[in-house]
């Protein structure tokens, strides 16, 4: 893939993923619609959208992904709305990312991986600002909304660590999201006193299914291929920045010094964890 082509699309990725944020945060802070709902609704036309690109390449409409996989999707997806209910859209994506990439280090550490000293020091400053920004005072965030994102992140990482060698990223993710619509419905009928619509609510579901989501995750692994591995790792690093310009500019969200700073030490730690030398060597 021509370089220009490769930088063009890991950009799209990288805005989709922080427009799942963003679109969330506006659905459950703007509209009627509930987190339940939301959930459903995305991984209903996430799930579309994925079966839609698959059939369009060639792929099995069926066959792809297994349960506990789904099961750690949904556990994401469902964790992501829930937190959003009371989350500003950076801290929910600070938070989601940092619990990703922590699991994603940690689960490394377990299987025997070393760590040099720089990442040593990286891994432990991503994890104080982490716990910087869930420390009591004026501008903590929710407590209730951070555990879900961050048990989010946690599924998230989960998920990730599932699918490597699994076979084909967009067949797996289609039917790992196919899924998981018994158990959103499920979620659906559970919570369904608390059940809330509106059109605009219901819009910004269908565009995190299907495009953020979707088209998102299509695109990113068509990307993939051709970046190194700790590009690949380095370059979602600036999916919390986005998400943060795009609370800005849409939702008037002010950021805090307290972010702001919790946002250089879990970036930052992360960066000195995953780019092990001036060569981009993974």
């Amino acid at each position: 893939m021509p370089q220009v082509s490769t930088i063009v699309l890991t950009l799209l990725a990288m805005i989709a993923f922080a427009g799942n944020s963003l679109l969330c945060r506006i659905a459950l802070e703007h509209t009627t619609i509930d987190p339940a709902s939301f959930t459903a609704i995305r991984l209903i036309s996430g799930a579309a959208m994925l079966w839609l690109v698959v059939t369009v390449r060639g792929g099995a409409r069926t066959g792809a992904g297994n349960w506990p996989s789904a099961l750690a999707l949904f556990a994401y997806a469902a964790g992501f709305s829930f937190a959003y209910v009371s989350l500003p859209t950076a801290t929910g994506a600070l938070l989601l990312f940092g619990a990703v990439q922590i699991t994603m280090i940690s689960h490394g550490l377990w299987m025997g991986e070393r760590l040099r000293r720089q990442q040593v020091g990286g891994f432990i400053l991503a994890f104080a600002g982490l716990i910087g920004l869930l420390l009591p005072g004026l501008s903590a965030p929710p407590l209730h909304g951070a555990v879900l994102m961050l048990g989010a992140g946690v599924a998230w990482g989960i998920y990730s660590l599932r699918g490597k060698g699994a076979g084909d990223p967009t067949r797996v993710t289609a039917g790992n999201f196919l899924r998981t619509i018994p158990i959103a419905l499920v979620l659906g009928l559970l919570m369904f006193e608390e059940m809330s619509l509106d059109d605009a609510g219901v819009g910004y579901a269908i565009a995190s299914g299907a495009l953020a989501s979707g088209i998102g995750y299509a695109i990113w692994y068509s990307a993939l291929p051709a970046l190194k591995a700790t590009t690949a790792a380095t370059v979602q690093l600036s999916v919390p920045l986005i998400a943060a310009i795009g609370g800005i500019i849409f939702l008037e969200e002010a950021v805090t010094l307290r972010l702001a700073l919790a946002s250089v030490a879990v970036l930052g730690g992360i960066a000195l964890v995953v780019v092990r030398g001036r060569n981009g060597r993974a």
